[in-house]
């Protein structure tokens, strides 16, 4: 199978792909990368922690280990005083990458991303923008990348240089756009940050020879649905669908938007724990996902290896962590009838019941 075949053949005859992503707030969570800058420093400071979490997805049931170089770009870098290091952490995720990809049978994705730097009325920032994803592809492809992500745009104009620097940098590997959207409507249409309404942003998208387009980031399950069915009528590539694992609303489609109920205090980034979906809300996602003929399915901010296996079985897959998927029955209080009445026995003999 060639490299290009990798991802492509998985898709071709409708074939699915299932990709984790949200490495950022796992390692948030973990206490090895700091909200706000959300670079992702633990690939050069505990690079084993980083090979673990990609053999975890996996394990989960993720088809691709995607390259943690989310944010690792120049702009972000020079924030936090580490530009010096933008190759080497670059590389460093690449290479664990794609040990893991190689040991498990996974594809092994690059990945660029927003870039925080995009102008629509600036045109100097698409030639700096061009720059910094340039090295990022290269290296990618170097480091023997099966295909190239680009994610997280919420600009048409930002993504649409990604995936030309995709298709001029990246020496013929397949190209998966991803956006977000937020809350930008005009004339009752929901649109890209600069102005563009959403399924014509992927049609010029498509045009420009994207190998697979959805959504990802910012809006949960509840949320990113709705739009999924509008441009599932408009593409003939496979679409992409990667929601953030968070109960987002009608009144608050993305995360960013949501409040704490009982304060009306912003939960972004670091009180968003109250807001998570459950693992049914998980199941929901993914039978709405085989319903509408998603072929590139995953989860994005939030994510954990338990919703990814959830994820997967909801597919229809039984990744290796299936071993361990919950079964009551064997629960002493919640199994068969014969432990229950057991049970409750004991709680009599003991006056708690």
């Amino acid at each position: 199978m060639s490299v290009k075949a990798g991802l492509l053949k998985r898709l071709s005859h409708g074939g699915r792909v299932i990709c984790a992503e949200g490495y950022l707030f796992v390692f948030e969570r973990r206490g090895y990368l700091k909200a706000g800058a959300f670079v992702p420093e633990v690939v050069l400071e505990h690079p084993e922690l980083v090979r673990q979490q990609y053999r975890e997805f996996v394990h989960a049931g993720s088809d691709v280990v995607l390259a943690f170089t989310y944010y690792a770009h120049r702009e972000k870098l020079a924030c936090i005083g580490r530009e010096g290091d933008l190759e080497r952490i670059n590389r460093q995720a690449l290479r664990i990458a794609r040990e893991v990809a190689d040991e498990t049978g996974s594809l092994m994705a690059g990945n660029i991303c927003n870039t925080t730097v995009f102008d629509q009325d600036d045109p100097d920032c698409v030639s700096k923008i061009d720059a910094m994803f340039k090295e990022q592809v290269e290296w990618a492809v170097q480091e023997g990348a099966d295909y190239i992500v680009g994610e997280s745009f919420g600009s048409l104009g930002e993504a649409m240089i990604a995936l030309k620097a995709i298709k001029k940098y990246g020496q013929g590997l397949p190209a998966v756009i991803t956006m977000c959207f937020y809350q930008t409507v005009v004339d009752g249409k929901v649109c890209t940050l600069d102005g563009v309404e959403m399924c014509s942003a992927f049609q010029q998208l498509e045009e420009a020879e994207a190998d697979v387009l959805g959504l990802n980031c910012a809006r949960g399950p509840e949320t990113t649905v709705p739009l999924l069915k509008e441009i599932r009528k408009v593409l003939k590539v496979p679409v992409a669908a990667l929601p953030v694992v968070y109960r987002t609303t009608e009144a608050a489609p993305n995360m960013q938007a949501l409040k704490d109920p009982l304060t009306g205090a912003r939960l972004f980034p670091t009180n968003l724990d109250c807001a998570a979906c459950s693992r049914d809300d998980i199941v929901a996602f993914g039978n709405q996902c085989l319903q509408l003929g998603i072929q590139y399915v995953g989860l994005c901010c939030g994510n954990a290896p338990h919703y990814t296996r959830t994820l997967s079985e909801t597919l229809g897959r039984q990744p290796s962590a299936s071993k361990f998927s919950p079964d009551m029955t064997q629960h002493f209080v919640y199994g068969d009838a014969d432990k229950v009445r057991k049970y409750n026995q004991v709680l009599v003999k003991s006056g708690l019941e």
